[in-house]
């Protein structure tokens, strides 16, 4: 047994294929034309994650955030922040992190951009710990050499870290798993629902704010997951919203807070849809689909060979009574 478990360590870490006759070393780049000659959605349970957010502005951060802590499926190996003031939202992730008994995981500041957004939650996360200074784009690209073929990173913000990764070393970056995406617009937009007629795709947020980047995305050749407006707009009506905060846990009552600070009365969960998607892939089913990123920040699907998994449909009610027992259950320390 013990020398079992050192040869898959083998075969994990180094592309050491172990046959009954002999040992061979895979490359790199054969382990990485054998995870893209995998069918898109048969590439295997998710496991380690790298956040990338842009938490403070909207609450549905925090809420992805406190999903990712409550999912003993997956395993939060770091979070990257995004957009803005990216030192600021690392604090504010920091807190969260040590309030909830998960202090341990490293978080990284991403680049810093201006930002049109408002952060809504800045007194909250004003009271959040320092921590040592990482760069966020090489924590990314380092975990990633660390661990080749094995990280899938979930980005719900905007896209200058993983276009700066791209742009640094997109070798590296080609070795992710996996990308999962909360963002685009394929066929519906902000304002469609089921009581309106469609008004057809536009622009969404994380793409249009860093458009050239979501561009080197798509066109990076990692197998990408995207969760577009079309499936994410999920309402955390009064009634579930009275349901959650009345449970008192530590986590309940960070979301509570956390809710009164931001400008949205009832918010819109986009970002926490990615995070349940790693958990159960059937809330949020998926098509292959070739999407363009053009000059608008428009998602365009196009003729060609596909190159994300699109979920252009969901079930909020379905989703809900996945997402609300975890975020209501007993803190599970780590």
């Amino acid at each position: 047994m013990r020398w079992t478990k050192i040869l898959n360590n083998l075969r994990k870490r180094f592309g050491i294929a172990i046959g009954l006759f002999g040992l061979s070393i895979t490359s790199g780049a054969q382990i990485y034309a054998q995870q893209l000659s995998k069918p898109i959605d048969e590439l295997g349970p998710f496991a380690k994650i790298i956040l990338d957010t842009d938490i403070g502005d909207d609450v549905d951060d925090a809420f992805a955030l406190a999903l990712a802590l409550q999912s003993p499926e997956i395993e939060l190996v770091g979070v990257t922040t995004a957009r803005g003031d990216t030192a600021l939202r690392a604090r504010m992730v920091r807190r969260m992190l040590a309030e909830n008994g998960r202090a341990q995981i490293p978080v990284a500041e991403g680049i810093v951009t201006k930002s049109r957004s408002v952060f809504t939650q800045r007194r909250w996360a004003e009271r959040g710990p320092d921590g040592p200074k990482l760069d966020g784009v090489e924590f990314l690209l380092n975990t990633i050499r660390k661990d080749p073929g094995e990280i899938t990173l979930v980005a719900i913000g905007p896209l200058t870290n993983v276009g700066a990764a791209i742009e640094r070393d997109a070798q590296t970056f080609r070795k992710l798993k996996r990308v999962v995406l909360m963002g685009g617009s394929v066929r519906k937009g902000y304002a469609d629902n089921t009581y309106e007629a469609n008004r057809g795709p536009e622009p969404e947020y994380n793409i249009q704010s860093d458009v050239p980047a979501a561009q080197k995305l798509f066109a990076s050749g990692v197998p990408i997951f995207m969760l577009p407006l079309d499936s994410t707009i999920l309402k955390l009506d009064e009634v579930k919203r009275d349901f959650l905060f009345r449970q008192g846990t530590p986590l309940t009552d960070e979301l509570t807070l956390l809710y009164h600070e931001s400008v949205r009365p009832t918010p819109t969960l986009f970002d926490a849809m990615a995070v349940a998607y790693l958990i159960e892939p059937g809330l949020c089913p998926v098509t292959k689909l070739r999407i363009e990123v053009d000059k608008d920040g428009f998602t365009r699907d196009v003729k060609g060979e596909p190159n994300a998994a699109v979920c252009l449909e969901s079930d909020s009610e379905k989703f809900f009574r996945f997402a609300m027992p975890r975020w209501m259950k007993p803190l599970e320390r780590k």
